[in-house]
């Protein structure tokens, strides 16, 4: 059974940083890219960052780039989001993603609040 567990999100002031956590289990973490969304409200799920099976590949969103590090272990079968100099736009639901074999797997979401 595939299950995508995130945390680490809290309520910070801008400017400062968080690191999300999403620990996978129930497959062959090494084997997948792995991704991470973002929701705010009224808004449509967004991805924010994409990481390649060895984590060699990474891609951004561009309103994240240069202040976001998405990274991985696969020895864990954990992938990571740091956040930087964040910003109240970047206030939602962080959620860990994984396809396998055409079907979409997501974690329960961590909040994150960015205080202005």
């Amino acid at each position: 059974q595939v299950q995508l567990v995130e945390s680490g999100g809290g309520l910070v002031q801008a400017g400062g940083s968080l690191r999300l956590t999403c620990a996978a289990s129930g497959f062959t973490f090494s084997n997948s890219h792995m991704n991470w969304y973002r929701q705010a409200p009224g808004r449509e799920r967004e991805l924010v960052a994409v990481i390649t099976r060895s984590g060699g590949g990474r891609n951004y969103a561009s309103s994240v780039k240069g202040r976001f590090t998405i990274s991985r272990d696969n020895a864990k079968s954990t992938v990571y989001l740091q956040m930087n100099s964040l910003k109240p736009e970047d206030t939602a639901v962080y959620y860990c993603n994984v396809i396998l074999s055409h079907e979409t797997y997501w974690g329960q979401g961590t909040q994150v609040t960015v205080s202005s």
